[in-house]
């Protein structure tokens, strides 16, 4: 086999692993970890159940993987462009983070609550994950990934309250009255900015950063959107 062939091979593999991924990513989100039989999700997927055990081994691994790679494309959705000034990178990290969420349903669920298979090692990553998020706040906000104690237990319930948001939200797509991506990421910037506020105001080597202009020469309308004062 020449070095095209074997490229083709393992883009073809590649391919059909991220297609079991994803496919077991729904799967997962919707039924108990021990309900699934690895007979089951060979036939949701349509291939043979030697073809899962090739690529993962076991259901345990396969679980594992699709947490890993959840987690994975949250963070890197929801950490992209470090160069840009603290103010806009904290907005876009939550913009990305909601757009994460908002396109992967059953994939954010799985990663904030541990999934219906959860267990130490799955909550471990789940863990990973925040403390990565927390991180890349941290480091738009102050310029560094760590603060200190007090500064982190803010950042810390400030997360929480996102990640509950962000479940309601995604939990009830066609209610009455839902606001859009805009008007929810609006809402956590402005409650972020009082959390900085707060942070400077007992941990004084904490100081908030500058508010990004977009944010200083916009007010939200009747229902949460940004519009321009003039």
């Amino acid at each position: 086999m020449n070095n095209s062939q074997q490229r083709d091979t393992t883009g073809r593999s590649q391919a059909r692993r991220a297609e079991l991924i994803a496919i077991g990513r729904k799967l997962f989100a919707d039924t108990s970890y021990d309900a699934l039989s690895m007979d089951d999700i060979a036939q949701h997927a349509g291939v043979a159940k030697g073809l899962v055990y090739y690529y993962f081994n076991s259901k345990r691994g396969y679980y594992l993987a699709i947490v890993e790679d959840s987690v994975a494309q949250l963070v890197a959705r929801a950490t992209g462009e470090p160069e840009l000034p603290g103010a806009e990178r904290l907005r876009r990290t939550i913009d990305g983070y909601l757009h994460y969420a908002e396109h992967h349903h059953a994939a954010y669920r799985t990663i904030v609550t541990g999934g219906v298979g959860s267990d130490a090692e799955v909550l471990a990553i789940r863990d990973a994950v925040r403390e990565e998020l927390l991180a890349a706040i941290a480091e738009g906000a102050y310029g560094r990934r760590t603060v200190p104690p007090l500064a982190r237990l803010a950042l810390v319930g400030w997360l929480s309250g996102v990640e509950g948001a962000t479940l309601d939200w995604t939990g009830s797509p066609d209610a009455e009255g839902r606001p859009d991506r805009t008007a929810l990421a609006g809402l956590l910037v402005r409650q972020l900015r009082a959390t900085l506020a707060v942070i400077e105001e007992l941990v004084p080597e904490c100081p908030a950063p500058p508010v990004a202009p977009e944010e200083a020469s916009s007010t939200p309308d009747d229902h949460g959107n940004p519009v321009p004062v003039t």
